[in-house]
């Protein structure tokens, strides 16, 4: 921990993100290469450690270090802090390491009260601009540090507009905001039972405390489970002079990025106000104009900052968001940083600037995330269905963040959290939204505000987490207190169906119809660098012939799971295998496999077909019989209705059905377990009922056959699920072996296959040496592997204490979305190299859901697996990791 509490801007840089958080070390890094920064310092984040550490207390020492930071901002600009003359007024706002736009809090205009303010009066010129700074200070101070909403105050501003017939806060006169200012005193009072804070000093301590404590606040720790930001790393504080955009109307404020962080686009993008701060446009209190605008505006002051922009683009090797106040025609630099941006733009802008020659290959592949990539893939509105019934949109507003989403309208985060979690697609609609809307968003299908522009909250967080969202659509009228928002002349009530395309910013009331976009251009150059890079294979798990094209399409190099029980759910099939399952003869037990047989090995032709060549691993059956029976519940409350109607009616054609009904009841309660996830599945059931396992050895086989004799190359590996105990695998694989001998033999074709297992049993970790006497490849099936290492049931424990378990630090994250390294990924660890002790060369892959997830492939990589699996929209991401993997392995090297 460093023994400096507070560094100066001009004593900090880039590098010392960790210490300075991001904004400080990049307000820092501006201020040393040149650019108008208004003068300041930092809080280190070590401070806000030590906060928490010492049980919320600011140390006791810190307070003279930022009066001695304080007098060096003074000597520079010439003013003092707290003059009732001439004073200097500061701007208190957060900054931990990696950006958290919105999550915690800010303080504008500290150092204001009856005094000073005649201050600001005099040397400003202008009572109006004054007691506006003050009433904004007023509302954010009481917001932040006194806990009194801030939006009590734009009640009561609202309604001091409404009795004066105007809409704009600039609208008022200085007679007007000095009376809301005197009116939210009184109310502060009213509310805390004190007055409001009166001296610049304290309110200075309040303020920095109360930035430590947003660090805390439900939404910032919400924003950093989602992003997996560390809890520990705290926030500085940065304390600013002030620069004022409301001075007038050669004074404003906005946000811009230096590329177009929806497109990627390179052309400057963002928006701004004349005579307002900072907030007003972020905060969508005011709808802004486009930064285009401001050419027209002044061309001196946009040449400057595209100047600006460009030297910052250029020294960060990023594309750069950027916060800026002009005060009385000078330009003033407020913040830089890495901007947010979607996928669609990470991509495009990070193989142009590739190609612009500012970063290299790697570094392109290390930019995008697959968060990136996910978002690459959201789907669209069918355009053909929309112009074949002329429909139109019923209002349009801004595009804030791509993609197309459909829901049920809702009008507060809180009912978002609740219809989504149980299973509904809802759109949050809001008049605007604010941090506290995060969980709603974050739940929400899509987002629709009326007021905002693109760079408003609700867009910027819509972009960061890739959610389509329309903004500003200012012709909606929200009804909150009715739950409904009117939209020329038409009424949308809670739970009415509506669709948004937040590429267009339309807005359409139907239900319509979305299809997954094309891939190409610069995802396409993004995913061949991707591919030079990587060592690790990228398989897809597909279970039909669609699925298994997708997957190519999007760069599949083989299946690493078909789970061949999927099959026999579709409805043309359920019922022959519920025939095989009740027969009460072998002869009746053989036909209806001979059934089964015929219908899937088509499936395997289809698959085979569509993978031309490339290696497909084929689970055999895994889950026990009974779930493709009726459930026992419902069976026994329709024997029970049944037997009171035959008692009732004694009708020939009820009991009829209730006998049938009674020997199924029968069967079903024969296969119930206790816990069927450790009970007759797997192998296991292989080896009580042999049958199934030959039948599908057989249409495995014979797809093979019949389309090695078409000329199509196939490479089938027929994975024995669920083994535990090497005596298991010979028996089932010896069985089967003979099966495709046999068959290979009568053929006269030559068919390369090969046998081997799924590793999800701790105990088959442990003795895979035993088992790679056998087994010709392994697969991770990390999910059971999990749930059995854990000794959780997955259903359960997500459900009932895994989100409490991760919230409480008690595990780092989820077991089930990233492997566990330390327990599950030692077991898998020392498979692979006892396995290929035993077999030289054995091939390894995984294929739970983890083959998708980053940081388990990374694992995967690490411990020299040969590919990974995952769901067909899955892979781009999965070859991104892979590649990631490999460049960072090469980078770790060279260091």
């Amino acid at each position: 921990m460093s023994e400096k509490r507070v560094y100066l801007f001009r004593e900090g840089n880039a590098t010392m993100r960790d210490l300075l958080g991001g904004k400080g070390a990049n307000l820092a890094e501006m201020t040393n290469i040149g650019l108008p920064v208004p003068p300041g310092f930092t809080i280190t984040t070590d401070v806000c450690t030590e906060y928490y550490d010492n049980n919320r207390q600011v140390p006791s020492a810190l307070m003279d270090e930022v009066r001695q930071a304080v007098a060096d901002v003074e000597k520079n600009l010439g003013k003092k802090f707290g003059d009732a003359s001439d004073p200097l007024l500061l701007s208190v706002r957060s900054g931990s390491k990696f950006s958290m736009p919105g999550m915690m809090d800010t303080i504008l205009n500290l150092g204001l009260n009856a005094e000073t303010l005649k201050g600001l009066v005099a040397n400003g010129g202008d009572e109006r601009f004054a007691y506006d700074a003050y009433r904004r200070f007023i509302m954010m101070f009481s917001d932040v540090v006194l806990d009194v909403s801030k939006h009590s105050f734009e009640e009561l501003f609202g309604a001091r507009k409404k009795a004066k017939g105007v809409k704009l806060d600039t609208d008022l006169d200085a007679a007007d905001l000095k009376a809301a200012s005197e009116e939210f005193l009184a109310f502060v009072e009213s509310k805390t039972g004190e007055p409001f804070p009166s001296d610049p000093w304290k309110q200075l301590e309040l303020a920095i405390e109360a930035v430590f404590r947003s660090w805390n606040n439900d939404r910032a720790i919400v924003y950093r489970r989602t992003e997996k930001i560390p809890d520990e790393i705290g926030t500085a504080v940065n304390v600013q002079s002030m620069v004022f955009g409301n001075m007038g109307d050669d004074c404003g404020t906005g946000v811009a990025f230096t590329r177009d962080p929806s497109t990627g686009e390179n052309s400057l993008y963002g928006e701004y106000l004349m005579n307002a701060q900072g907030e007003d446009v972020v905060a969508g209190v005011r709808t802004p104009v486009p930064i285009s605008e401001l050419e027209k505006q002044n061309p001196a002051i946009y040449k400057e900052f595209v100047e600006i922009g460009n030297k910052l683009e250029g020294h960060y090797k990023d594309m750069q968001d950027l916060e800026f106040t002009i005060e009385k025609g000078r330009l003033f630099m407020l913040q830089c940083r890495n901007g947010k941006r979607t996928g669609p733009a990470a991509v495009r802008i990070a193989v142009e600037m590739v190609e612009e020659g500012l970063i290299t290959k790697e570094q392109a592949v290390l930019r995008v995330n697959g968060a990136h990539l996910d978002q690459l893939l959201h789907p669209r509105i069918d355009d053909v269905y929309v112009t074949d019934r002329n429909i139109l949109p019923v209002t349009k507003g801004l595009a804030a963040s791509p993609g197309a989403a459909m829901g049920k309208a809702v009008f507060d985060s809180d009912t978002a959290d609740r219809l989504a979690n149980a299973g509904e697609k809802v759109m949050l609609v809001r008049e605007e939204t604010n941090p506290d809307d995060v969980h709603g968003m974050l739940a929400s299908q899509g987002i629709l505000t009326a007021r905002g522009g693109k760079t408003s909250h609700a867009a910027v967080v819509a972009r960061g987490f890739g959610i389509p969202c329309v903004a500003g659509a200012e012709e909606i009228e929200v009804d909150l207190k009715n739950r409904k928002f009117v939209v020329n002349g038409h009424e949308v009530n809670e739970g009415d169906i509506i669709t948004i395309d937040g590429s267009t910013g339309e807005l359409f009331l139907a239900q319509l119809p979305l299809i997954a976009p094309d891939v190409s251009g610069t995802f396409g150059t993004l995913m061949e660098w991707c591919d030079e890079y990587r060592r690790l294979k990228v398989r897809t798990n597909a279970d039909n012939p669609r699925d298994s094209q997708q997957a190519i399409e999007f760069g599949a190099e083989g299946i690493g799971l078909c789970r061949t029980e999927h099959m026999f759910f579709e409805a043309d099939r359920l019922p022959i295998m519920r025939d095989m399952i009740l027969a009460k003869s072998d002869a009746q037990r053989q036909a209806a496999l001979q059934k089964l047989e015929v219908v899937q090995q088509k499936d395997f032709e289809g698959i085979f077909e569509v993978m031309d060549g490339k290696p497909v691993t084929i689970r055999l059956i895994d889950p026990p019989l009974h779930e493709f029976l009726p459930s026992h519940e419902e069976l026994l409350k329709e024997v029970t209705e049944l037997e009171i109607a035959a008692h009732m009616t004694g009708g020939e054609a009820i009991k009829t059905v209730l006998e049938e009904k009674q020997t199924l009841l029968k069967a079903v309660e024969g296969m119930k377990e206790f816990n069927p996830m450790m009970g007759l599945r797997g192998c296991r059931l292989s080896i009580v009922f042999p049958g199934i396992v030959e039948m599908q050895t057989r249409s495995i086989l014979g797809a093979a056959i019949k389309l090695a004799k078409r000329g199509v190359k196939v490479l089938p590996e027929i994975m024995i699920p669920l083994v535990g105990h090497v005596n298991e695998l010979r028996a089932v694989q010896t069985q089967l072996e003979n099966v495709a001998k046999e068959m290979l033999a009568d053929s006269g074709t030559n068919v390369e296959y090969m046998f081997g297992t799924m590793i999800e049993i701790p105990r088959a970790a442990l003795t895979a040496a035993e088992i790679a006497e056998y087994a010709e490849f392994f697969s991770f099936g990390t999910n059971d592997l999990t749930q059995m290492t854990f000794g959780f049931s997955r259903d359960d424990a997500e459900g009932k204490f895994l989100g409490d378990y991760v919230e409480k630090k008690i595990l780092p994250t989820n077991p089930f979305e990233s492997i566990d390294q330390t327990g599950v990924g030692r077991l898998m660890r020392l498979a692979v190299e006892e396995g290929r002790g035993q077999r030289k060369g054995l091939k390894c892959g995984i294929c739970g859901e983890h083959g998708g997830d980053p940081s388990s492939i990374y694992f995967c990589h690490e411990i020299g697996l040969d590919y990974v699996s995952c769901s067909p929209f899955r892979v781009p991401i999965a070859r991104l990791a892979a590649a990631q993997a490999a460049i960072n392995e090469k980078q770790a090297v060279k260091a």
